[in-house]
């Protein structure tokens, strides 16, 4: 069943206006690799608060085509943000009871909706890809519907987790679209997210060989640490992760 999208275009126009005030040096590649029509799971690393828009932005641009997205219910519950999530009809995700947001994804996707999700379920702050959860594989091998590689980078510099926002201008921003990936019958859960988080990590590297870094940069903290940057390794990032979710913990 289709619903009325009252509030999700005038909030892409808003963002639209951002990214001109930002400046933001687009490289979108692989446009074509979403489908104009029918269901599909976009999957996508995560490395900024900027990448539920960067993901969403191609789709736009694809028979403006919108995406739903799965986001943790505290943001439903934030007095901005909540009107406008709901507004735009994206997906809740109630860690303690998860299986109604999975059944909500793949009605979804059966209905020929694309839902975008972060399957390392937070923010990177090694930039390069945390391990996934299975849930991405599982839902579109439920609903029989392409699961799509997306890798975005760039907008960390600007604003991500860890980090006050740096309103630096004309960042160059990638967001690459990859082939949906091929799942063979006897593929599960589990084998379709190693598939997946392997070719996410071969994207990010393509990613990162293309990306428009000037050699004295490389060793800026948002360059990633096996490249030679100040990146947080993953295992730093790891126990830097641990360390703020306890902090937020009531004592």
């Amino acid at each position: 069943m289709r619903v009325r999208d009252l509030v999700y275009p005038p909030v892409i126009r808003t963002a639209l206006t951002l990214f001109r005030v930002l400046g933001f040096r687009f490289d979108i590649r692989g446009i074509e690799n979403i489908p104009a029509s029918g269901g599909a799971v976009l999957a996508s690393n995560h490395v900024s608060y900027f990448d539920f828009m960067f993901v969403g932005l191609p789709a736009w641009r694809r028979q403006k085509r919108l995406v739903r997205f799965m986001a943790k219910e505290a943001v439903f519950r934030h007095r901005i943000s909540g009107p406008l999530m709901r507004g735009m009809h994206h997906i809740p995700v109630d860690r303690a009871a998860g299986a109604t947001a999975y059944r909500h994804a793949v009605d979804a996707l059966r209905s020929g909706e694309l839902v975008g999700v972060f399957p390392e379920s937070t923010i990177g702050r090694a930039f390069v890809p945390r391990p996934l959860k299975s849930g991405a594989a599982r839902m579109a091998l439920e609903a029989d519907v392409p699961l799509i590689p997306v890798v975005v980078w760039g907008g960390h510099r600007v604003w991500t987790s860890g980090r006050k926002p740096r309103w630096e201008r004309r960042v160059p921003v990638s967001i690459w679209i990859d082939r949906p990936l091929t799942l063979a019958p006897e593929d599960t859960a589990a084998t379709a997210t190693d598939k997946l988080a392997a070719r996410l990590r071969e994207l990010v590297e393509e990613v990162l060989t293309a990306y428009p870094v000037e050699e004295q940069h490389r060793t800026e903290w948002w360059w990633p640490a096996h490249l030679g940057g100040a990146a947080l390794t993953p295992e730093a990032a790891a126990a830097a992760e641990l360390s703020s979710i306890s902090r937020r913990r009531p004592s």
